[in-house]
């Protein structure tokens, strides 16, 4: 029994917390009855067989349009508010964001981690190891996707970021808290 598959050969998609991956092949590998998708992350070496019905999310990769969209809201995207000193809570609670596959939850991520780090800062301390891993992870997520909708290299997009939003400046936010 074959599935159809609704990404061809070339598409980018959003798969899972592997982000951005070209599909280079679709087919039913011998022995098999699914039909699988063959995935190279763009960021990775790595090579992903999914299967096309798999439970694992996937989605087609921001437009440019959404992209520039995305960045455009950038300002009006709040930070949460993460008091506890509790690791594990704090983890959780990082760790939710990335189950929405949604680039807008990946800058309020990371606009409250930097909240987070400019707090421990201002009180003399130093910003956590947790919030590093985290924000790394969002920022190679959020970068990947948007390089891919812009088609610019992932290491120019903070700069990419911090242009638009200057030129839109309309004195609503800092561009900074995305970067």
């Amino acid at each position: 029994m074959s599935t159809t598959a609704p990404y061809p050969v070339g598409a980018l998609i959003v798969y899972g917390g592997s982000g951005v991956c070209r599909v280079i092949g679709v087919g039913v590998p011998e022995g098999q009855s699914k039909t699988y998708y063959t995935l190279a992350p763009l960021y990775g070496t790595e090579v992903i067989y999914a299967p096309v019905d798999t439970r694992v999310f996937l989605r087609p990769v921001l437009t440019k349009e959404e992209a520039d969209d995305l960045i455009r809201s950038m300002p009006s995207i709040r930070a949460e508010r993460v008091e506890t000193g509790n690791l594990q809570l704090r983890s959780r609670q990082y760790q939710a964001s990335f189950q929405s596959h949604d680039a807008a939850d990946l800058v309020k991520l990371i606009k409250t981690i930097h909240w987070r780090d400019a707090a421990a800062r201002e009180s003399g301390k130093r910003p956590g190891k947790l919030e590093e891993k985290y924000r790394k992870r969002a920022e190679e997520l959020l970068y990947g996707e948007l390089s891919a909708a812009l088609g610019i290299s992932r290491e120019t997009v903070p700069q990419y970021i911090r242009g638009m939003l200057k030129e839109g400046k309309s004195g609503a936010g800092k561009a900074e808290a995305a970067s």
